[in-house]
């Protein structure tokens, strides 16, 4: 996560060092670069846990010490400049009188001398990316046999945030599971991306071949809102 860590100014106008020993003079200021960081993630990401990995920071950002004004110019900024719109996120930057030392939104102050730091992942995707669509061979998956395998319950985590249990059956393939919770929840096989332990699941693995540990959590990311959600207990 990012942050902002505070800083005081001396007589002479310049910024002293921070507790971690870094500092930056007052008037320090570089424009900013066009240049994209380039990253790679330690899995492969799709777009839609790219979104919400970003969604999770700038929610928790403000909690941070700052202002909310410049978390919010800063998360702007962000948003153009990976829109590729470099005048409007320089624009953005100087109405703001944020002051950029090396010209990145990686690490930057605002005029009290307090320093912000934007993670890499809200300027730009990684180099891992991988695309958010279903299985186009799902129409080769044949239905298992009834009541064949035994009966789970596998524990998910959706990317809206809502966390459930499904039950599967052990001779269910992915896309089957996909299905099950189509009937739950409303979310269109298609719509739906699995993820165990950072691995994408393809839709003909069977749930017996995944050897998933009881309790272990499943991440499903979403790709549209929910059409039919379980009602919310009162």
């Amino acid at each position: 996560m990012g942050g902002c860590v505070g800083s005081h100014h001396d007589s002479s106008g310049s910024l002293n060092e921070n507790s971690d020993g870094t500092g930056v003079a007052l008037g320090r200021n570089q424009p900013l670069k066009k240049e994209k960081p380039k990253w790679k993630s330690d899995y492969p990401m799709t777009d839609g846990q790219l979104r919400s990995k970003r969604d999770e920071f700038w929610d928790t950002a403000p909690a941070f010490e700052g202002r909310k004004e410049i978390w919010d110019a800063l998360k702007a900024a962000a948003h153009a400049f990976e829109s590729n719109d470099h005048e409007l996120a320089q624009a953005i930057i100087d109405g703001a009188s944020i002051t950029l030392p090396h010209g990145s939104l990686t690490e930057c102050y605002d005029e009290l001398g307090n320093r912000y730091q934007l993670p890499v992942y809200c300027l730009s995707p990684p180099i891992n990316m991988i695309e958010e669509k279903g299985d186009l061979e799902t129409l080769d998956i044949p239905d298992p046999p009834p009541n064949s395998g035994h009966e789970c319950q596998l524990r998910l985590r959706l990317s809206t945030g809502k966390d459930l249990k499904l039950v599967v059956r052990s001779m269910d393939t992915v896309y089957h599971m996909k299905r099950r919770l189509h009937t739950v929840e409303g979310v269109e096989p298609s719509s739906q991306r699995w993820f165990f332990s950072g691995r994408p699941l393809a839709d003909k693995m069977k749930l017996e071949e995944l050897k998933i540990p009881r309790d272990y959590v499943v991440q499903v990311i979403v790709s549209q809102p929910l059409t039919n959600p379980t009602p919310l207990e009162n």
